[in-house]
Parts: structure tokens; sequence; C-alpha cells
């Protein structure tokens, strides 16, 4: 079985091309509609229409699920496409980060600009590049001159500005609707649920115990003298979250929130009446005894230079130019929560291949469709290197 298979062309006509159910997961990243950076792939329409997500749908297989990202001015148009396709919108996830640059407007730069006063240059500073940098890769620093206010009204409305510090990005969760109940569509397709526990975040220890492991016997009703995952080690942290941070996120949420530390005590409630069971049934707790910001509570993603250029030719000639690369192991996690192991994950906007490079470290089959060929031969290379870091039997 191929672990890959790769698509150049328009993913609307590919898309028909393939089997009804036949994957199990799709996770991507569609244009933000925005024309970044003038690329005309980005100011298309293809996230909003609706003809593209009935073919996601068909081909995803019953209770799979869609991990698709969007732009926060854009994003409801292109959910609201997707729930038109027949997928049920099941949550929201945020991607914090602390590395995006403000594209505003200075206010009262454009005043004096506007009159015609020419403004004196009264300093030196050290600033990012404003504009056309991707806030993945960072931004190159160079000399900003500061200059004097030359009007009135510039000064009347210095500090003001047109634009907030993107510093999240969000994606759509959906499903393709179940076949019955969820352990129906997961009995007969595989998917229709979400991989928890191995999207906890935390320490591995032993997994607590729902109920005591001393029996309980109510009328006509027996609690087996078991406990979950009694016996062995697991990664059981904390439930996964809707919010995923970057690093640099990370760290201002902990200098915000201080240093806690969590109980690991065993809590206890009076039990909760149970009709199936016939009498009160207590629940036993288990607290986390770990320590530290906030941010200990949700996943940490973060990309790198080598991470994009993994792979390509070393001499410059062949470099992952894509303005919107996304962290491979921030893909890594979304893939984990929503595949199951070796499944098989679709992504119908590739770009630079970064789902496709996490489904093979993730030990996924993959298939992959971009319109441009350069990002598909960027996406091919990049993706045998990380199948070759994970060799996977098949």
């Amino acid at each position: 079985m191929t672990r890959f298979t790769l698509h150049c062309g328009d993913n609307r006509e590919i898309l028909k091309t393939m089997p009804d159910n036949s994957v199990d997961s799709i996770v991507c990243d569609p244009p933000y509609e925005l024309g970044f950076m003038g690329k005309k792939w980005d100011s298309t329409g293809i996230a909003y229409d609706v003809t593209l997500w009935t073919e996601c749908l068909r081909v995803l297989k019953p209770g799979g699920h869609l991990v698709a990202f969007g732009g926060t001015r854009t994003y409801h148009r292109m959910t609201c496409a997707i729930e038109d396709a027949g997928f049920e919108i099941r949550d929201q996830i945020q991607w914090i980060y602390g590395s995006g640059f403000p594209k505003s407007h200075d206010v009262s730069k454009a005043m004096d600009k506007q009159a015609g006063a020419e403004r004196q240059v009264v300093g030196k500073s050290i600033g990012a590049l404003p504009s056309g940098q991707n806030k993945y890769i960072g931004h190159p620093k160079h000399e900003v001159n500061i200059t004097a206010l030359a009007t009135d009204s510039a000064k009347a409305w210095h500090g003001w500005g047109t634009a907030l510090k993107p510093a999240h990005e969000p994606a759509v969760l959906a499903r393709k609707p179940l076949t019955g109940t969820v352990a129906d569509t997961v009995m007969t397709w595989g998917v229709g649920a979400l991989n928890i526990d191995g999207c906890r975040v935390g320490t591995s220890k032993e997994v607590p115990g729902y109920f005591s492991k001393k029996e309980k016997t109510g009328t006509g009703f027996t609690i087996p003298a078991v406990s979950y995952g009694s016996g062995h080690d697991a990664n059981i942290g904390r439930w996964p979250a809707n919010v995923i941070f970057d690093e640099e996120a990370s760290q201002v949420l902990d200098e915000q929130s201080g240093h806690s530390v969590s109980s690991g005590n065993i809590r206890h409630n009076q039990g909760t009446p149970s009709v199936a069971r016939g009498k009160f049934v207590p629940f036993n707790g288990q607290g986390h005894t770990d320590s530290g910001g906030a941010s200990r509570f949700f996943y940490v993603a973060k990309a790198s230079k080598a991470e994009r250029e993994a792979g390509l030719d070393s001499d410059g000639d062949r470099a992952n130019h894509h303005p919107t690369v996304k962290p491979i192991e921030l893909m890594q996690y979304l893939i984990r929560l929503v595949t199951p192991k070796g499944g098989t994950v679709l992504d119908p906007f590739m770009g630079s291949g970064s789902t496709g490079c996490a489904a093979m470290l993730e030990g996924a089959n993959f298939i992959g469709i971009d319109i441009t060929p350069e990002y598909v031969d960027i996406s091919e290379r990049r993706i045998i290197h990380y199948a070759n870091q994970n060799p996977m039997e098949l």
C-alpha cells in the first residue's frame, strides 16, 4: 500500500475521481481568501465553495472528522459553506501564537503625508519588516526611522492605527453525520470519535479508576471491581482543549497567570442518581500533581526554518517559500486527534505539504492535492524526508 499519493490540479475535479467513504479524516489549511502577499490562489473563493466541501463530505467515511483552518475575518464564510455541504459543526479550535506582526496603518503618519508635511528623523530603532513576511518564519530585523509628528492633526491622532496584532487562527472541527449511534458508526467505519487519551496534555502516570476497586452492588446491577487503565501507565494528562498555544504565547500567558500547583488528591462525591443502576453511584476523581503556568493546560507547537526546508536541496535553489506554512507538530496533533491509527488523511489544500509530513510521522497514509506544480514538488520532497524518519509497515 502506498503511504502517500499527491495530485496536482483543481481539487474539485480530483476529488470527483475518489471513491465514496474512502478517507478517515480531512486536515487542511485552505486559502483565507485575503489575497495574502498578492497570491492569486488566496483570493479565488474556493474556501467558500459548497460543491468542494460536498465532495469532501462524500469521500469522507461516515463519522469522519474535518479540521480546516480559516482567517479571523473570513472563517465564518468557510464554516457556513462546510455546514451547507452537510457537515455537522462540532467545535472551533483556536491556534494562538505570539509571533504575529500587526499590519496596521499609522493614522498620524497618514495625516502628515496627506498634508504634505515632511517628518523630521529624530532617531533610529530596530524593528521587524511590517509586511510580506511569514509569521511562522520570524521577522528579519532592520533599522527603522523614528520621526517627529509634523501637523496638529497628526499630534491629535498619535497612537491610533487600523488593525490589531494577529495572535490566533481559528479552525473548524466538523464531522460527517453518523450512521446510527456513535458506537454503531465507530464499529462499522472505524471513525466517529476523537482520540482523547492520545492527545491529553501532561505527564505519564497510572490512569485513575473511575470507580473504587471494591465491588458495589445495587438493585440488580453490579459494578465490576476494575478501574479504567488499571495496571499500566498511560499519558493521561489533561483533557485536550479547543485552544492550542505556541511557545511564545505560552510564555506570555505564564507571565500573566503566575505559578500554580495542581492538587493530586483523590476527590469523592456523594454519588449521583442512576436509573439504570438503581441506586446512587459514587464517583472518584483523580487530580493532577503538576505545577507551572497556565499554559500547561494546552498543547504547544512551534515551527522552525529547518523543519520547513527538510528534504529540499541544500544548495538554496529549491527552498520552501510558501508564505503560510503550518508547524508540523501542530498538524501532527490534529491528525492524531481525528485519525485512527494507520488511517488515511486527506488534504485538498496541500500547499507545501506540512499535513503530509505530519501524517508520515504519525504513521498515517496521506492523500494531498494542490493546484500549483511548484508546491506539489516541494511537498513531495518534504514528505519523502519525513516518511524516511518513520518507516511504517503496511
